[in-house]
């Protein structure tokens, strides 16, 4: 009796190994393969990206988006694979699916900010909108990037402050500093000034400093003349811009303002700014005015 299961088990065996087995070894080759294709994949995808010359911040930024695709790979790859090698063993997959859906709605629930900012976080890495060492604006906060990381934004201020800023909440970027800047101004003059006159004067400072060699390097156009911008209370305002480096756009700016207000001072260009005018009464007369209020 006992030699007859023996037999039907190893018939069974035999069975099994000559179906299901072949299927399972075939299911873990497949995923061996996968797993070294999606490998090749993603490093062709990283030297692609990365570019004969890549800088610290690019490498970065294409280590952080290869490791996240990688992960992903390697985890539906392997999830797929196991599911369909547990089927090929008899296993019932169907309370193991539940009980995965209810856990997986659960943590969706509990982490559902956590995946809102991973995933704004993987595009604006994709997209290239945010480089370490650009100043931006972002969720209503200014500085320059120190770190953009899958989850966060890392940002300094002017002041030294450091905000971290989670990419769930990153609706819109304001990049001052990509490819190239500008420094707009807008001069204000008096309305008794020749306004052409003035635009002159303006365009042989900036001409000036372009000339400069402590500053040509960073200028990248001559100054854009916009004109005359509006009628303001006191002043009528120029508008004008200057091209510059990223980065520089400030330097150049605080550069050219010194420039025209020490070439408007020697020309006698007038540059209105708001006053206040006080009349003194006779102190006779006050005295009077006070005496008849009852003071």
């Amino acid at each position: 009796m006992q030699e007859v299961r023996v037999a039907q088990l190893a018939d069974r065996l035999i069975e099994w190994t000559l179906s299901s087995g072949i299927r399972v070894v075939l299911i873990g080759f497949g995923m061996i393969l996968l797993l070294s294709l999606s490998k090749q994949v993603i490093t062709r995808f990283r030297r692609v990206y990365e570019g004969s010359f890549p800088g610290p911040a690019q490498v970065k930024r294409v280590d952080t988006l290869t490791h996240v695709v990688r992960d992903v790979a390697r985890v539906f790859i392997l999830v797929v694979g196991s599911m369909m090698i547990l089927s090929e063993i008899g296993i019932d997959l169907k309370p193991l699916l539940a009980a995965a859906g209810l856990s997986g709605l659960a943590i969706g629930f509990g982490a559902q900010s956590l995946v809102k900012d991973v995933i704004s976080g993987f595009f604006i890495l994709l997209e290239n909108s945010v480089r370490v060492g650009d100043v931006v604006e972002v969720a209503g906060v200014a500085g320059v990037v120190e770190e953009v990381k899958l989850r966060t934004i890392t940002l300094r201020d002017l002041s030294g402050n450091v905000h971290v800023v989670p990419n769930g909440i990153v609706d819109k970027v304001k990049n001052m500093t990509k490819v190239y800047s500008y420094y707009l101004f807008d001069v204000g003059v008096a309305y008794r000034e020749n306004v052409d006159e003035v635009m002159a004067v303006l365009k042989e400072i900036a001409e000036e400093l372009r000339e400069d060699p402590a500053f040509n390097a960073d200028i990248l156009e001559p100054l854009d003349m916009l004109g005359v911008d509006q009628f303001a209370d006191s002043a009528v305002i120029i508008k004008c811009r200057i091209k510059t480096n990223p980065m520089q756009q400030w330097r150049i700016g605080r550069e050219m303002n010194r420039r025209i207000k020490n070439t408007f001072d020697a020309k006698g260009i007038e540059i209105p700014f708001p006053h206040r005018t006080i009349y003194w009464r006779d102190p006779s007369q006050a005295a009077t005015m006070l005496s008849r209020s009852g003071a």
